[in-house]
């Protein structure tokens, strides 16, 4: 069974470990997000959150937010690069990071109806207790 991943604390404590060699593009809010949740496109253009249970989950995401915002209002998602925040004492270094069936939630492995949308990997930061960092990547699906 998938356990959720948390965000530590308070999600102001979720940010770009090198923000140089991040992706991160500005989205209109659906609806409110919270810093850490995990975002996707919906057919308005605005972002929501994602869900490993919609019958599309890995073309839908997008990526993580950056901010807590409401809805209509910016929102800088990350979709490839490094962030902190999250508790990821459950995943080992290297192992994958998983979109979970609630939505805007991460997952430390698939169960249920999750889908194996994996939206990243757990990844050592430079200091002397490896701090563990979720390294995100969104899957690019061609279809034309």
């Amino acid at each position: 069974m998938a356990n959720e991943i948390v965000v530590t604390g308070t999600n102001t404590q979720v940010g770009l470990v090198n923000p140089k060699k991040a992706i991160v593009k500005s989205y209109i809010a659906a609806v409110a997000i919270s810093a850490g949740q995990a975002v996707y496109i919906n057919s308005s253009g605005n972002v929501a959150l994602a869900s490993a249970a919609a019958s599309d989950a890995l073309s839908q995401f997008r990526g993580i937010a950056l901010q807590t915002v409401g809805a209509g209002q910016a929102v800088d998602v990350v979709e490839e690069g490094e962030v902190a925040g999250f508790t990821l004492t459950a995943v080992a270094y290297g192992g994958p990071v998983f979109l979970h069936d609630t939505a805007g939630v991460l997952a430390d492995a698939t169960g249920g109806s999750t889908s194996n949308c994996i939206v990243g990997d757990c990844v050592p930061m430079a200091d002397n207790d490896r701090t563990k960092v979720l390294h995100v990547h969104v899957a690019r699906e061609l279809s034309w």
